[in-house]
């Protein structure tokens, strides 16, 4: 009989591909990994996995196992949020994945107000320039900029919002007016590296001006804002990031304007965990209560 604790090992080495990673995230020694999962194929009386030059990989016997243990990993975690401490109050790890331009200027002031109304959650907030994989248990749950046709994820449509062109309010001071659209070919332009673009709904370049590129490109949005906000030329920026900082102006007024969409998405093997269901809720009435910053008439 196999150890039932050692499918986690096996599952988590299967989604970071690296033992430390797997080790990292399970909070002990690389080699306590290597050795309970060699411990479960020897109880199997099979090989899970094999390394590559990229990381270890499931072999194909591995691969049948990996749904059968993440349905045992899931019923353990509904064991513990229902039956366990859980089930009389809100408590445990809630990892939200999100584009860095929500995360740190929306997420990051409102979600340790869930923490304060429920203090034995644990929420992580990765907030990084990329999707987050949930099938990969990367994040519990996941804001994204469109809605995915594939995979089991429950989504949940978070708000429409605003995007403008802004510049510094000095540089503007010192530079010509943009009045007109091709008025942006005598200033610097600030935008994403386009081949390293994640998400389509990124890619604002063309619509700002087909023949425009920009001379300055970040894959973070972040650093985007951080300079336009050093003079270095004008950007698109969401609303909600711009309107923060009043040294900032927007460009063009309504001439241009986009329209993107956040989701909020949830795998269905975790979408009724009590932690996972509170902390979505309450991201999307954060959303719902403060949707004038999103979508507020812009000058």
């Amino acid at each position: 009989m196999f150890n039932w604790d050692d499918l986690k090992f096996f599952l988590e080495l299967c989604r970071k591909a690296k033992l430390v990673r797997a080790a990292e995230t399970l909070r002990v020694d690389h080699t306590t990994v290597s050795r309970r999962v060699a411990a479960l194929e020897r109880a199997l009386g099979t090989k899970l996995v094999e390394k590559t030059e990229l990381g270890y990989r499931p072999t194909d016997d591995g691969e049948k196992l990996i749904p059968i243990a993440e349905q045992m990993e899931n019923s353990a975690l509904y064991l513990q949020d229902d039956i366990g401490e859980g089930g009389s109050q809100l408590s445990g790890p809630v990892r939200v994945g999100s584009p860095d331009g929500f995360g740190s200027f929306f997420l990051a002031p409102n979600l340790p107000n869930l923490i304060t109304a429920h203090p034995g959650l644990e929420i992580d907030l990765v907030a990084v320039p990329r999707y987050v994989s949930l099938s990969r248990r990367e994040a519990d749950l996941s804001v994204t900029l469109d809605r995915p046709t594939t995979g089991r994820l429950y989504a949940r449509k978070l708000t429409d919002y605003h995007l403008q062109l802004y510049a510094s309010r000095e540089y503007m001071k010192q530079r010509d007016p943009v009045t007109r659209r091709r008025d942006l070919r005598k200033h610097p332009l600030i935008g994403y590296i386009e081949d390293l673009v994640f998400a389509p709904e990124l890619r604002y370049m063309e619509a700002v001006g087909k023949d425009l590129t920009a001379g300055f490109r970040s894959t973070s949005l972040v650093a985007q804002r951080q300079a336009i906000l050093a003079g270095a030329g004008i950007g698109v920026l969401p609303k909600f990031i711009a309107n923060e900082d009043d040294r900032l102006v927007p460009i063009l007024g309504k001439e241009f304007r986009l329209i993107k969409t956040f989701w909020l998405l949830i795998h269905e093997d975790i979408r009724g965990l009590a932690r996972v269901r509170k902390t979505a809720d309450f991201i999307t009435e954060c959303v719902r209560s403060q949707r004038d910053v999103f979508l507020e008439d812009l000058p």
